[in-house]
Parts: C-alpha cells; sequence; structure tokens
C-alpha cells in the first residue's frame, strides 16, 4: 500500500480486524493448548482416525472458523451448520496436507471453499445487475473512523450486506481473490463480480458512517 492511500488503508483496516484479528487470538489459544503436544503429532493422530486429536483441534479453531462462516453467510445458525460441514471436510481431507504452509491456512481455505459451495447450491448470488447498468456516484469513508471500531463492529456491518455482495466483498478485499478468480469460483460473470463489489463496498461504508455517528450521538448524551 503507498502512503495516503485511503482506499489501500481502508481495506488493510478491515482485513486486520476482521481476518486477522481473529487469528492472532487463535494463535495466542493455540499456543496455550500445545505447550506439552507438538501441532504435527495433532495432526498425524487425525490422519489415523484418533477422537481425541479430533476434539483438540475442534476446540483449537472452531471459534476462528465460526467467525469466518458467520462472515460469508451472515447468520448464527447457517453459520454452525456450516462449520460443522467444514469440519467433516477437514478431517476427510487432512490427509492430503502437505506440512507445506501453515495448518490453520489450510483449514481457512477448506472452510472457504464450504462456505462458496454452500452459497452456490442455495443460489444466493444471482441477483446482481451488470455493471454496465451501475451508475451510482461512489464516496469514499473517512478512514479515520475505522479506529474508533472494533472488530464485532465492522463484522456486524459486514453481515448485514446482502449475501452476493457479502461473499464478492469478502473474497476481493479480504480473501484477495480478482474478479476473474471470484467470477469462476461462483459461476458468475466477471462484470457482476465487479458490480456485487462496488455495491457492497458502498452499502459497507455508508453502514460505518451510521454506526460511528451513533456512537457520537451516544457519546454526547453521557456527557
Amino acid at each position: 500500500m503507498m502512503p495516503g492511500n485511503k482506499k489501500g488503508y481502508f481495506y488493510n483496516k478491515l482485513f486486520f480486524l476482521i481476518l486477522m484479528q481473529p487469528y492472532i487470538q487463535a494463535l495466542h489459544h493455540i499456543k496455550e493448548s500445545v505447550t506439552h503436544m507438538d501441532e504435527q503429532e495433532i495432526i498425524n493422530a487425525c490422519v489415523r482416525g484418533e477422537s481425541w486429536a479430533r476434539k483438540k483441534v475442534y476446540e483449537m479453531y472452531a471459534p476462528t472458523m465460526m467467525s469466518l462462516c458467520i462472515r460469508y453467510v451472515g447468520d448464527r445458525e447457517t453459520a454452525r451448520d456450516l462449520l460443522q460441514d467444514g469440519f467433516i471436510k477437514v478431517f476427510t481431507k487432512i490427509n492430503t496436507y502437505s506440512n507445506k504452509g501453515v495448518f490453520a491456512g489450510w483449514m481457512h481455505r477448506v472452510f472457504v471453499t464450504t462456505a462458496l459451495e454452500y452459497l452456490r447450491k442455495t443460489d444466493a448470488l444471482r441477483s446482481a445487475v451488470d455493471i454496465a447498468d451501475y451508475n451510482e456516484q461512489l464516496k469514499d469513508v473517512d478512514v479515520s473512523v475505522l479506529d474508533q471500531l472494533s472488530a464485532d463492529d465492522l463484522m456486524n456491518c459486514v453481515n448485514k450486506l446482502p449475501p452476493g455482495y457479502r461473499a464478492v466483498f469478502n473474497m476481493y478485499a479480504i480473501e484477495g481473490f480478482s474478479h476473474n478468480e471470484i467470477a469462476e469460483a461462483l459461476g458468475i460473470s466477471v462484470a457482476t463480480s465487479k458490480t456485487q463489489f462496488l455495491r457492497a463496498r458502498n452499502s459497507l461504508q455508508k453502514s460505518v458512517k451510521l454506526l460511528i455517528g451513533n456512537q457520537h450521538v451516544r457519546q454526547r448524551k453521557v456527557k
């Protein structure tokens, strides 16, 4: 990100608060959980199908993966179902983990794939208009307001986005996929992916401004 790039700061801030902060918290928890046991030993035990190891992996990673599921589907009930589906896939495919890269990153990809499969199956991604029909002017958000928000505040704003907007925004702004990759993964056109992202960005910026405004009103009432 170049210095002074407000849009870059906006998305980097979102990336840290929504994606990295839960992982940092999880890593602290995992470090404490595996003090007397090597992670590779737990993975090997999972490959052998040992229930204690699977329980250990679930306990270590479930909170972080639950946050990811909520970020994609927007409600806890559906996210719980995806959480279970995701762990079934993790334990079914854990023998394919090659020990290249962080295990948490491998799990992350499994859960993103699980969430996208759900969204495709429920046809939640095909309601966008083509970008050629989208002429709304987008205004940059005052990025300084992000410093006043918590990860939970921003998660709530993202969760309120319509399914298509939320999926594309997560993939483009948070996960770092290109619009070509998003189009292929979701079975939509590149133009639709761009449209969904533009509308998501606009809606999210409005939500952030409204949230900050409400906070300022509450602070004045307290004084």
